[in-house]
């Protein structure tokens, strides 16, 4: 589990092609200090698995499914990215609670000087956003200013900006998007439910012949 409060840019520093998958080796000082193979780092808000570690670089193994869903499928040989280890039980929940379990993509449309900063999410995903709720955006977790369509806002503040690789898209730029997970499980839970014929109570008795009226 992460929280998205993203701990230090890295460097994608190789990039190789292996069978079903793409191995980047990612230079991150601070996230290497204690990391070990099978160690859970999110790169840009993709929870990915150690490999290897060598000094200040790690290996990670991308798989096709996670290149389909996530922007790591653009990326070159030093290009940035947001890193965050994995959050240890008893840490503060600075951010979010979050999987790194990317849902999709969506594309930086602007910033204006305030900082308030404008992408594009796919129909499927919006649903699951509300105002002042969380969305994690290459694994940062931020507020949601507002929705509206396809579009949500958030309010980047300077210190996130010089930070993260937030501070460094262009319009037309891809960015990893993830909803809350609690917001899916709760519409998985409900459906079933919202769609039973009014009077079902899920047992095929109508809900108001428990007892008599009194």
């Amino acid at each position: 589990m992460f929280t998205g409060i993203v701990e230090e840019l890295g460097d994608i520093v190789a990039i190789e092609q292996v069978p079903d998958a793409a191995r980047l080796t990612v230079r991150g000082p601070l996230v290497t200090i204690d990391a070990k193979h099978g160690d859970s780092i999110a790169v840009s808000g993709v929870c990915l698995t150690v490999v290897d570690v060598a000094g200040s670089d790690f290996t990670v193994d991308v798989v096709n499914e996670t290149l389909r869903r996530s922007s790591l499928a653009k990326l070159h040989v030093g290009d940035r990215v947001n890193l965050e280890r994995a959050t240890a039980l008893g840490d503060r929940l600075g951010g979010h609670i979050m999987q790194g379990h990317v849902d999709g993509t969506g594309t930086f449309l602007s910033r204006d000087p305030q900082g308030l900063t404008r992408f594009t999410i796919p129909p499927a995903l919006a649903r699951y956003v509300v105002e002042k709720g969380s969305i994690a955006v290459d694994g940062v977790s931020l507020t949601v200013a507002g929705i509206t369509g396809e579009e949500i806002r958030v309010a980047l503040i300077p210190t996130t900006l010089e930070l993260t690789t937030l501070g460094r898209r262009e319009p037309g730029d891809p960015v990893n998007l993830e909803v809350d997970v609690l917001a899916k499980y709760v519409e998985k839970l409900a459906v079933p439910h919202l769609a039973r014929p009014a009077g079902e109570n899920g047992s095929g008795e109508d809900a108001g012949s428990g007892k008599e009226d009194v």
